[in-house]
């Protein structure tokens, strides 16, 4: 910076600020030293303590003043790569969208890391399954971020949200302000500290929600191949986990307190099935049962899995999948919460007509339920997240978010899906000695659910149209006789003819009616009204 102050006629002084220094010389001096402002320049371009002193400055005056931009995300997890996505498609402008995150990467694909990550031949590693790889479109690394002019704040901890004065304090005590805040800070993991257990601080005892939680499981598997590892849990995250420890030759054994696995979703008779799969792979199963403590030796590291029903199960290894719990703390008291979540419209939008919420965290409308439930999936993170941006950006247009719940899980040479709501009445189909399968729950009357194992894309497509669509159902031994037919049958039909109205003349209009149909009908009108006018006056002449 330069800049001049004239004192008398003959006597000029220039100022120079250069790298956080003032330097004043007069215009004698300057002709005098015969110094060029280059060589001044080249005098204090090299002070790298003073170059880091200006860096410093500079980031605390930006914590003090605070950044402002048009859209905040809030949390990095799946539905924040895809809901950026979407902004770009959108058309914002650079700098109108910022991305805060715990974690020290961008968004990526989350179910990656209990699936490829975890195998111990050719694992997935980042930037490969940054989002949105997982609906097969582009791969957002750094560079797509930057490129787009989408500011990630990293590695930050958000303190506290007001979104009455819509500013989110950072733990850095940087303020960031923004008109419209999309929440997408997913869940957390439930601690066994919350059952009354000690013990998730041991060395060896592992949860699985992060990047971090990943890196740590492979490090174990890695160093106790061959060992002893327990899954507390029998959900998602204990069935996908116990299949990578068995592929990482560890002797397996799985305990939780219900009767079978998978059960707020698996009928008997399914689980059945996966749980004969697994016994064949070597896992072990150990139900009904809860734990109660670990031994732990003198180095902090668990040697035994205590069981409330007295038994004791040696370890090397622990993983701990007891369920997950939405990260809503920061918005107790300003907006409204119900059923763990935060509490959406058809939109995503919360109580506050400048948050919407998306991901696990959010509670919203699930038509085909006719109620509000709070989903925890990957697919309805990455499709909730799409429809926040859309009604956002066009407010005027979007409609009410029409989703239908998807499940899915792939192990071993199995892959299954599920559509719908697991209510009502159930009945199964298809070969269950080691084909394809299936269940569909029918409640008053009507389809409201469908799982299939082991399907081709056409027949998993075919479940979920018929699924949506609720086809009737009056006979539920012919539903079970004609099996995965049902389904493709009912997908196959053509959609309902429009409805249709006679009037008064006997004549059947099409419902509905086009503009291009209505138009044709007033010009014909027209055409008539002036034929008859111009007849008229041509009788009246003659």
């Amino acid at each position: 910076m330069v800049w001049l102050t004239s004192h008398s006629r003959v006597t000029f002084t220039f100022g120079l600020k250069i790298n956080g220094s003032v330097v004043n010389l007069s215009w004698e001096s300057l002709l005098q030293s015969k110094l060029s402002l280059e060589s001044i320049s080249s005098n204090y371009k090299h002070h790298p303590k003073e170059e880091g002193r200006e860096r410093e400055r500079e980031r605390e005056r930006e914590r003090e003043m605070g950044r402002a931009f048009l859209y905040v995300i809030l949390g990095g997890g799946v539905a924040a790569g895809y809901a950026a996505l979407e902004f770009t498609k959108r058309g914002i402008s650079h700098g109108e969208l910022c991305i805060i995150s715990e974690e020290p990467v961008p968004p990526y694909e989350r179910p990656a890391l209990s699936k490829g990550f975890l195998l111990p031949e050719a694992p997935a590693r980042l930037p490969s399954f940054h989002t949105c790889v997982g609906a097969n479109e582009e791969r957002l690394t750094p560079k797509w971020y930057k490129e787009h002019g989408i500011e990630l704040v990293l590695g930050s901890r958000v303190k506290s949200v007001d979104v009455r004065r819509k500013t989110l304090l950072t733990g850095s005590g940087e303020t960031i302000s923004y008109k419209v805040l999309i929440i997408a800070t997913g869940a957390r993991a439930l601690k066994l500290e919350e059952f009354g257990v000690r013990g998730s601080d041991s060395e060896n005892v592992c949860y699985l929600r992060d990047l971090a939680d990943a890196n740590r499981l492979v490090n174990l598997m890695e160093s106790c191949s061959g060992g002893n590892a327990i899954v507390i849990g029998g959900g998602y995250i204990g069935m996908e986990c116990a299949a990578s420890l068995v592929i990482n030759r560890m002797s397996v054994t799985m305990v939780f307190p219900e009767e079978h696995c998978m059960a707020r979703l698996f009928t008997p008779k399914i689980a059945s099935f996966y749980e004969e799969f697994y016994k064949s792979k070597g896992v072990k199963f150990v139900k009904g049962t809860i734990l109660s403590s670990f031994d732990i030796d003198s180095n902090g590291k668990v040697t035994a899995v205590n069981l409330r029903d007295g038994s004791s199960l040696p370890a090397d290894t622990v993983v701990v999948g007891i369920g997950i719990r939405p990260n809503t703390s920061l918005f107790e008291g300003q907006l409204t919460l119900e059923k763990g979540g935060i509490k959406v419209n058809g939109k995503m939008q919360s109580s506050n007509s400048s948050v919407y919420a998306v991901g696990d965290v959010a509670t919203f409308p699930v038509k085909v339920f006719g109620e509000s439930r709070r989903l925890e999936h990957v697919d309805s993170a990455r499709k909730s997240a799409r429809h926040a941006v859309g009604a956002i950006m066009e407010q005027n247009q979007a409609g009410e978010f029409d989703y239908l719940p998807f499940f899915y899980s792939r192990v071993f040479t199995l892959s299954w899906q599920f559509y719908g709501d697991n209510a009502g009445d159930v009945v199964h189909f298809g070969d269950f000695s080691g084909g394809t399968f299936g269940a569909y729950w029918v409640r008053n009357g009507h389809l409201v659910g469908s799982f299939l194992e082991g399907g081709t894309k056409e027949e998993y497509e075919a479940i979920a149209k018929a699924t949506r669509l609720k086809p009737a159902v009056e006979d539920v031994a012919e539903l079970e006789r004609q099996g995965l037919g049902f389904a493709v049958t009912v997908s196959e039909k053509p959609p309902p003819s429009p409805p249709r109205e006679v009037i008064g003349s006997g004549i059947v209009l099409e419902r509905p009616i086009y503009a291009f149909h209505a138009t044709a009908g007033v010009v014909l009108a027209a055409s008539v009204a002036a034929f008859a006018f111009w007849y008229g006056r041509k009788r009246r002449r003659w």
